[in-house]
Parts: C-alpha cells; structure tokens; sequence
C-alpha cells in the first residue's frame, strides 16, 4: 500500500505546479474582481488558499483505501478534489449571492472555468436552507453542522486540475477553524467537547444574521 501511496503523491507532485498557478488565478479572481466592490466597500473580507501538504494528502489517500475506495493513477484528480483550495469570507451571508453571481458568470458566460460537480451548500439553519434555495444553490445539512458553500471548479472541461471555492461568513469561519482543530479529521470522543461545538455553531448561526440585519438598517439609516 506504501508504494502505491507514494506513487500518487509523486503524480501530485509532477503536476503541482499546474494546480498551483490555477489555485492563484482563481484568487486573484475574489480579491480583484470590479464586481465585488460595491457601495464603497469590499464585498470580500477576505481570502485564505493553500495547496495541499503532502503528508495531509497521504493521510487522506490512507483513509479513503482503508474506507474501501479504490484510488488509481486514472482516477487521483478525481477522487482526491481539495487538492487546491480557496476560501472566500464575508461579512455579510446576503453577499453570498454575489459572490455566486460572480463564478456562475465565469462558468456560463466567460467560459473561463467549468463546474466539475453542482454547486453545494452545506448547513444546519432552516432559514439557511431557504436562502440556498432561493439563490439556486442545492442545500445539504451535515450532522457536524459544518456551514459553508462549496463549488469545485476546473479552467475546462477536459482539464485534470480542480480547485475547491468555499465561501463562508466571518462567524462561520470562527466555527469552521474550531472544528477543525478539535473534531477533524477524526472525531473528538468527548461528547462534553461535541456538544460545546454544537452550541458554538448556533451562536455562530445567530451573529451571522444579526450581522445582517445590521446592514440591512445601515441601508435604511
């Protein structure tokens, strides 16, 4: 199993520096885009992107053979997406449809990116999930109540190279670094710790409309 592993973090490695030049276009698209500056401000608070260490991927590639996948040199790009990551956070959940309007113009309109899989919006809020909808993003509830909306993009549709776009509020980001340092990628078994973060993600729910309603009475003031 090791060699196997190795052989595919070394196809990672051969084609590194393609996913890398495509995760920096891809973020310079959200901190420049002229669309993203509106009402005197910046739609995007900001941005985070990394791609991935290699023993992160040999962990991963470990976990998903263990799982019963079947991981081959024909299949890594497609079985191992997160390769290359961008993360867009706001202020506002409101401005998550802007940010959307943005990457769906580039997929339908400009032609300079393709979706390799629909568009998801992963959370536990109800009123989430009628804003999701209504922007025509599909929502998906994950019991962790992990909260973010994911596109997995590549330049055409023919490429190999893919990069993830998780757009998030600031509060959401607060939760996301949380549980991923407490409760990923193996649970905690603390069930005290489990239920603290579940409290968290609602306190977290509830800052990120209160953030909204605040614009939305900065508009009316």
């Amino acid at each position: 199993m090791t060699s196997r592993v190795e052989n595919l973090v070394a196809l990672f490695r051969a084609h590194r520096h393609s996913i890398d030049t495509f995760r920096k276009s891809v973020e310079d698209q959200f901190l420049n885009h002229p669309n993203l500056f509106s009402e005197g401000r910046s739609i995007v608070h900001s941005t985070k992107s990394r791609i991935k260490d290699e023993n992160h991927l040999r962990h991963k590639i470990d976990r998903k053979i263990a799982n019963g996948e079947q991981i081959t040199e024909h299949n890594f790009f497609s079985k191992i997406t997160d390769l290359a990551g961008v993360r867009v956070i706001l202020l506002y959940r409101k401005d998550i449809s802007i940010v959307d309007h943005v990457i769906r113009n580039k997929v339908d309109m400009l032609e300079d990116w393709c979706f390799a899989e629909d568009p998801k919006a992963y959370t536990w809020d109800p009123e989430n999930v009628a804003y999701f909808k209504e922007i025509g993003i599909t929502p998906e509830v994950k019991p962790s109540l992990y909260t973010s909306v994911h596109y997995l993009i590549m330049p055409h549709a023919k490429s190999f190279v893919r990069c993830e776009i998780q757009v998030r509020t600031l509060f959401e980001e607060i939760w996301g670094e949380v549980d991923h340092q407490l409760n990923y990628p193996d649970p905690t078994n603390s069930s005290a710790l489990s239920e603290q973060i579940r409290v968290l993600s609602k306190i977290v729910g509830a800052g990120s409309r209160l953030l909204d309603s605040i614009y939305r009475l900065k508009l009316t003031d």
